[in-house]
């Protein structure tokens, strides 16, 4: 199936592209992993004026969303800029608050829409650590179908990408809801979160796979261009090929969130699954490619390299994304 985005939705990716372009992502990158967070709210803040975070917010909660497909179109151009920050977690709290609604829902959806708010999450199942805990307004977490806002980042863990901090919430906080609602609405916040790291990791491949054509096209070894070499041609079609399978399953998938059908777990993990290779795959080529000029960690590739793994696992490791999509429904899906 073709999935074709229409002119409003391009001039969206294109504003974003030149947005993230102006702003420098990898000097912001380089200080958020430094534990300086000022570049990168400054940059959080125009994202949400561009109403990034209110796309995955319903109208009654001053969003617009909830938007699947531009919501893919955004995080993919965050993934090929390298944005930092938990932008998938805030999108994940945002869905979570807006299904169990209540007091929470009316506080912080207004304001994590317009930016006034950033906020992350760590949900049962997902692992232990909050995502950049440190460096936001709300910490948010689901534990035995109970809902709190946690006290306090906790403990520091490190992170094979240094701009993505792990932090084990502390103990207790404010229980804001509990019950099979929070499950229910915990299960449709993962497929968001699953989703939206699917569109990352795509564009995180794609900027890896555009830098290490332009490097092949530069690098010569006896007196020609390593990129007319036939080897060359072979490793980067493959990982063209691996990218442009990823990008129907994630519209698809997209379009299953956005008409709530059943099978919508099953696709979102499809998608998820085949992004996070696909991107996974084009930094193993962009290292090979790129030889030991690709391990210098003040090339501004590494920003990109150390992002692909860790976005192949979240949100659902591979493993698990398949298993999801052969039983046809899981905690993705319910």
């Amino acid at each position: 199936m073709r999935f074709l985005l229409d002119d409003e939705q391009r001039e969206f990716a294109r504003s974003l592209d030149a947005m993230l372009t102006a702003s420098d992502t990898p000097a912001v990158v380089r200080a958020w992993a430094a534990g300086d967070h000022r570049p990168g709210r400054d940059l959080w803040a125009r994202l949400a004026q561009a109403g990034v975070f209110a796309l995955a917010i319903p109208e009654t909660y001053e969003g617009v969303g909830p938007l699947p497909v531009e919501l893919a179109v955004a995080f993919n151009e965050l993934g090929r800029h390298a944005a930092p920050g938990p932008v998938v977690e805030t999108v994940a709290a945002a869905v979570l608050l807006a299904d169990v609604g209540g007091a929470a829902a009316k506080e912080w959806l207004p304001r994590l829409a317009s930016g006034a708010a950033s906020a992350t999450l760590r949900m049962d199942g997902y692992g232990p650590y909050a995502l950049d805990a440190d460096a936001v307004d709300a910490v948010f977490t689901v534990t035995c179908d109970e809902l709190r806002l946690a006290p306090g980042p906790g403990a520091l863990s490190v992170s094979s990408d240094p701009a993505r901090r792990l932090w084990r919430p502390g103990p207790g906080g404010e229980l804001l809801a509990s019950g099979p609602r929070v499950a229910q609405a915990s299960a449709r916040a993962a497929r968001w979160a699953a989703f939206a790291t699917a569109a990352q990791a795509l564009g995180t491949g794609e900027a890896l796979l555009r830098a290490t054509v332009a490097y092949v096209k530069q690098r010569t070894q006896f007196g020609t261009s390593i990129g007319s070499f036939q080897a060359v041609k072979h490793r980067l079609a493959d990982t063209l090929i691996g990218l442009e399978f990823a990008r129907p399953l994630l519209y698809g998938a997209a379009l299953a969130l956005a008409g709530e059908a059943s099978d919508a777990g099953a696709q979102v993990a499809a998608a998820k699954v085949t992004a996070g290779e696909a991107g996974y795959a084009a930094a193993r080529t962009a290292l090979q490619l790129h030889g030991a000029v690709g391990y210098t960690q003040e090339l501004d590739l590494s920003l990109w390299l150390r992002k692909a793994r860790p976005l192949r696992d979240a949100w659902g490791t591979p493993g698990a994304c398949r298993a999801r999509v052969l039983a046809g429904t899981s905690p993705l899906g319910a």
